[in-house]
């Protein structure tokens, strides 16, 4: 792939493609991708300091959002 760094947050093959994660992503991380969405490792900054952590996985309707740590 490009730039095997370490993901702070990774979207599944559950995604539905509903774009929920894009508009609650604070950085712009989340980006569409080929048939789901993406998160932009070098943008995503894990909502580090915001309660409750990783607004796109508080938000995902199907569970497709994972830590990769």
């Amino acid at each position: 792939g490009h730039g095997e760094r370490s993901m702070a947050m990774t979207i599944t093959d559950d995604c539905i493609d509903c774009a929920t994660c894009e508009y609650e992503c604070p950085t712009g991380a989340v980006v569409q991708g080929d048939g789901k969405h993406e998160i932009e490792a070098d943008r995503c900054d894990d909502c580090s300091g915001r309660r409750g952590g990783p607004l796109c996985l508080q938000q995902c309707p199907v569970g497709g959002i994972v830590s990769a740590a």
